[in-house]
């Protein structure tokens, strides 16, 4: 299957064996569909910076125009909120492709994540792997992989105070007091519980395998459109992850006497006082993923981490 853009959107094509200009020389120049492509390599790790420059220059020689930048850089959002780039090519770990994902989610656009970090369990390829696939990328060779993303709204006497589009998940928890919080949670409009514990977690099925997992939830396939709910250390509270229908809505509200906090796919943590409430509910917008790996990748890659940490950095 090819996947092209043209003046249609993204278009899907059966593969061919005579597709015309699909069989030229690897060194001769490759016309793609994408008018710009934008790199963007995590700012502290030097071998990114030093590899999104070496891609640059392989763009460049293949005539394909490209922008490189931070990510967050104003140019370069700028250029997303724009509609100029294509498809964000991210060097990074996983935390580079949250960001990104917050970034092109709201615009549907793709993003390309190349392993610069230690898990890497949202990146593509491996950072010595893009010579490999970059001239399938610009031929079109690789297939789209949407994710559900949430949105979620912080309120307070009955007053939005911000907004967020969330990749992996919503925590709703106490603060640096080692003291449970209360949470009223509802679903669909209706009373589900009280959870008595030390967070309470809405988590997308990309965040399944992220904290929720840590904290004893499931996982669920990334092609899934539910929202997990699971509670982080529950005191006399439902100690099982719930699984949400498509299209359900979590409203969340504090009770505390203490501080407690809201945090977004693992960023700055922004403090909530009590009678505070939390909306969460699936976003218009999904995020985007670049694969050339077979659909049943996730399960492949999954037993090894699974089985080993990399996070640790610890050679097995």
């Amino acid at each position: 299957m090819k996947i092209m853009l043209n003046a249609k959107g993204w278009q899907i094509f059966e593969p061919q064996t005579t597709l015309s200009g699909y069989n030229r020389p690897v060194n001769e120049k490759i016309s793609s569909g994408f008018r710009k492509i934008a790199i963007a390599p995590h700012p502290s790790l030097p071998e990114a910076n030093k590899e999104a420059y070496k891609i640059a220059q392989f763009l460049k020689q293949q005539g394909q125009e490209s922008l490189m930048a931070m990510l967050y850089e104003e140019k370069l959002v700028q250029s997303i909120e724009k509609h100029e780039i294509d498809l964000l090519i991210v060097l990074g770990g996983d935390g580079t492709m949250l960001r990104a994902g917050h970034i092109c989610g709201p615009y549907d656009l793709p993003i390309l994540g190349i392993n610069a970090g230690r898990f890497g369990f949202l990146m593509e390829i491996r950072l010595n792997e893009w010579k490999q696939y970059l001239p399938r990328l610009l031929k079109g060779d690789f297939w789209l992989e949407k994710r559900m993303m949430l949105y979620c709204s912080h309120k307070r006497n009955g007053l939005e105070l911000s907004t967020h589009h969330v990749l992996n998940e919503v925590v709703v928890g106490r603060g640096k007091a080692v003291r449970p919080v209360h949470l009223e949670t509802h679903v669909d409009g209706r009373y589900l519980t009280t959870y008595v514990a030390d967070a309470l977690i809405a988590a997308t099925a990309t965040g399944s395998t992220a904290y929720a997992l840590a904290a004893g939830g499931p996982i669920l396939p990334p092609e899934l459109r539910n929202i997990l709910l699971v509670a982080v250390a529950p005191h006399l509270s439902i100690d099982r992850g719930i699984v949400l229908a498509e299209g359900s809505s979590v409203r969340v509200i504090v009770h505390t006497d203490h501080d407690a906090l809201l945090c977004i796919d693992g960023q700055s943590p922004i403090p909530l006082i009590d009678e505070d409430q939390v909306d969460v509910c699936a976003a218009e917008h999904n995020a985007c993923f670049v694969r050339f790996q077979d659909p049943g990748y996730f399960y492949r890659n999954l037993t090894p981490h699974m089985n080993r940490n990399p996070a640790t950095g610890i050679p097995r």
